[in-house]
């Protein structure tokens, strides 16, 4: 009986937490851009459209352009529907995240989304990454490909945030999760963060390693947000002690199901181009934090032999700007 009501149980759990998350994002309240964020640089480069709920930012031979959030947070759920330049975008770089660099210069923290452009006839490709403490010389990037274009349509790009864990999420579906482990100790973000979106020129590393670069003739390069969404524990920069929303911060998920678990195995299996975790190049060692997987590594090793493989380099290339490969377009 106690078997049976167990399975119950998880069955139950698990379900409601399907619908709990999936439906997440699409259940919180949108934000029109003046109740959440703020003009942060790139003049007219920066406009926001006559419903209030979406904004364009772009690139030109001038400048790039940005906005950050209003309100400091520390833990959360942070979304926004995005949709980038097409054509050819080599070296353009659009991000989508969080940061605390203003505040604390020699020790800050970081949860990025970044999207990497590419040449004509080349995918975007996405890249992922946290810092913390100022932990900059101990990289966790990882990169993707998609089974989407990005430039068509709008999609969702998410970030989870919570003491233990980080998830980052594509359209509801789960694609990294990073989480807390004691020896990472300060490397794991943990204090109070804003919420970015930037586009910006990364000719020197964005596109093989700099090879390709940005070409303005293609110019204004738009990058377009809508679908705001900052849910999540909002700190007073000065006394940074409690949270000013406490209640609807508690109902923030503090997992992934074992149906998305399924999802993201099935994504990374198909579009992920580089983790630090097999970059024998880089770490003889893996950070502490990292779980191998063999045919994860093996099949990275088909990628990129040289990176995951340990070989010596014959040229310099710093590890995560490796050279940018076309992934087969396929569905979750």
């Amino acid at each position: 009986m106690n078997s049976h009501m167990n399975i119950f149980t998880f069955v139950f759990c698990s379900a409601f937490l399907v619908l709990l998350v999936s439906g997440f994002s699409r259940n919180l309240p949108i934000l029109s851009f003046d109740e959440g964020y703020s003009h942060l640089f790139g003049d007219d480069n920066l406009m926001v459209l006559k419903d209030g709920k979406s904004v364009h930012i772009s690139l030109d031979e001038r400048t790039g352009a940005g906005f950050v959030s209003q309100d400091l947070y520390l833990h959360g759920y942070f979304s926004a529907s995005i949709k980038l330049p097409a054509d050819y975008t080599a070296g353009v770089v659009v991000a989508f995240y969080m940061s605390n660099g203003d505040i604390y210069e020699k020790n800050h923290d970081e949860i990025d989304f970044e999207f990497l452009g590419n040449i004509r006839g080349k995918d975007w490709r996405i890249q992922t990454n946290i810092y913390g403490n100022g932990s900059t010389s101990i990289g966790r990037e990882e990169r993707y490909g998609l089974w989407f274009d990005p430039s068509e349509d709008f999609h969702q790009y998410s970030i989870l945030w919570t003491q233990d864990l980080i998830v980052f999420y594509v359209d509801d579906v789960p694609i990294r999760e990073i989480k807390r482990t004691e020896a990472m100790g300060g490397d794991f973000p943990s204090k109070p963060m804003s919420l970015y979106a930037t586009i910006w020129d990364g000719s020197d590393w964005a596109t093989n390693g700099g090879k390709y670069r940005v070409s303005y003739k293609y110019a204004p390069y738009i990058a377009e947000f809508s679908n705001f969404v900052l849910h999540g524990c909002s700190i007073d920069p000065i006394e940074q002690s409690k949270c000013d929303d406490a209640p609807n911060f508690a109902s923030i998920p503090n997992g992934i199901t074992c149906q998305q678990r399924t999802k993201m195995v099935s994504f990374r299996n198909k579009h992920m181009q580089y983790s630090y975790c097999y970059d024998r190049s880089r770490y003889k060692v893996p950070p502490s934090e990292c779980v191998l997987d063999s045919k994860e590594a093996e099949r990275l090793r088909g990628f990129d032999p040289v990176t995951f493989g340990g070989a010596r380099r014959h040229h310099g290339r710093r590890h995560h700007r490796s050279r940018p490969t076309e992934t087969e377009s396929s569905s979750i």
